[in-house]
Formats: structure tokens, C-alpha cells, sequence
């Protein structure tokens, strides 16, 4: 390895992803775990996880999971080659519980969290390098898209107001945060019962700016049956590009 590139590396923050799989897959069916379920041939989380391995800005994965999936999660780590996987950690009682008992876990070295959805198995290494750059300029980022659809707040099955499309963001993962920013963010929300729905709220509450980058329609959440049919239709898509 050249000079160049040694001192480049050398100011690379080291980033550790942290992937929440720890969740009930109850939209998908009784008795279904969603991550563990084919998308051509290969399962949702090992996608998810093949992306983070090739990232070049991810240095090392742990996985949060329930404790039941803790051996089948780290056997299909080994199955797909996923040697950025340090560690498979049981998760905690909500999403913010598992993110931050991951994230205690995560290497010493740990400049950044890159806390992804273990449900995203379309998201790409680019899209995650790019996040990562951008939190480490900034302290946190996230991948956002465009809202298509008109959206509306309702009470009693009534419109009570119109929100501007033009100024809403569909919010993906990765989100990328400085680790000590994250780690405070996930334990004050915890502590205070705050309902959260993703990680960029935790960090917010503390009053954090969160800078978006461009996201990816593609990079679907697997909620329902209805997602893995969208799913396999894209990765078709995409071989048919090759």
C-alpha cells in the first residue's frame, strides 16, 4: 500500500454498522421472521449484511437480535462470508434498547455509528459510503427520498390538515452518527420513555441537526408480504441491467 493511501485510511474515522434485527416481523405473518426469508435465493438479512461487507467505509458489523436468532444469524454470517461481523448481541425491549446495547458492543475504535435496518436488503455500498462520508463531515446523516404522495393528518377518520409535500422526506437507513452523540441520544431517550420511530428522532431530541443525502427509492423496508414481491421485481431489474 502506498503512502497516499495509508495516510488516507489513517484519517478514515473507523465506523462501526450497527443492524436492528431484533423486531417481531408481526406484519409479515404468524410464525414468519421476515429476515430470514428467501429474496432470489438468498435471505433478506444476508443481503442486507453483504451490502455493509462490501462498504469500504464500514469497518466492522454487529448485529442486534432477538435471542432466539442470535445462532441462526451467526451462522448465516458464516455462510455468506460476512467477516466484518464481530459480534450478533441480543437486542433490548424496543428498537432505541437494541440500537444502543449493539452499540456498546461496538469496537473502541468506534468513531461513527452506522445504524441500519436489518429489513433493507436492497440498500447499496455506494449509498452506504455515501452516508458515512457525510456524517463524518457533519456528526449525523441520513438518506432521505422525496414524498410522492399527497400527505394528510387525520383525527376521528377526518382531515384535519394538509402537510406541503415539497418540504417532506421519506427517511431511510443507513443513519449515520458521531458514536458518542448516538450512545447519549439513544440513553436520554430511554430514560425519558420517549417514543421514538428511528434514530435521527434520538439525536434530534437533544437538539442535533441531522443532515440528509440523496436516498434510494430502491432501498425498500421488508414490513409485509407485499414488500419481497416489489423486492424480487427490482433485483430482476437490476440482473437485467447487468
Amino acid at each position: 500500500m502506498g503512502l497516499f493511501h495509508r495516510l488516507r485510511d489513517a484519517r478514515r474515522p473507523y465506523c462501526t454498522a450497527v443492524v436492528a434485527a431484533a423486531g417481531s416481523s408481526s406484519r409479515m405473518g404468524e410464525g414468519i421472521n421476515k429476515l430470514l426469508e428467501p429474496l432470489d435465493g438468498t435471505p433478506v438479512l444476508a443481503r442486507t449484511l453483504m451490502a455493509l461487507q462490501r462498504a469500504q467505509r464500514v469497518d466492522a458489523i454487529v448485529v442486534a437480535a432477538r435471542e432466539a436468532d442470535i445462532l441462526p444469524f451467526s451462522e448465516l454470517c458464516r455462510t455468506y462470508g460476512i467477516s466484518k461481523c464481530a459480534k450478533v448481541v441480543r437486542g433490548g425491549e424496543n428498537r432505541e434498547h437494541s440500537v444502543l446495547l449493539a452499540s456498546l458492543e461496538a469496537d473502541e475504535r468506534t468513531e461513527l455509528l452506522a445504524v441500519q435496518d436489518g429489513a433493507r436488503p436492497l440498500v447499496t455500498p455506494e449509498l452506504i459510503d455515501r452516508v458515512v462520508e457525510k456524517a463524518a463531515a457533519c456528526g449525523a446523516a441520513a438518506p432521505a427520498v422525496p414524498v410522492k404522495d399527497t400527505i394528510k393528518t387525520a383525527q376521528d377518520g377526518q382531515v384535519t390538515q394538509t402537510l406541503d409535500r415539497a418540504a417532506l422526506r421519506a427517511v431511510q437507513t443507513p443513519q449515520v452518527f458521531e458514536a458518542s452523540l448516538l450512545k447519549a441520544a439513544l440513553q436520554s431517550a430511554l430514560e425519558s420513555g420517549a417514543a421514538l420511530t428511528d434514530d435521527c428522532s434520538a439525536v434530534e431530541r437533544l437538539g442535533k441537526t441531522v443532515y440528509l443525502t440523496d436516498g434510494d427509492e430502491e432501498n425498500l423496508k421488508i414490513t409485509t408480504p407485499l414488500d419481497l414481491v416489489l423486492a424480487e421485481a427490482i433485483l430482476r431489474r437490476r440482473e437485467e441491467s447487468i
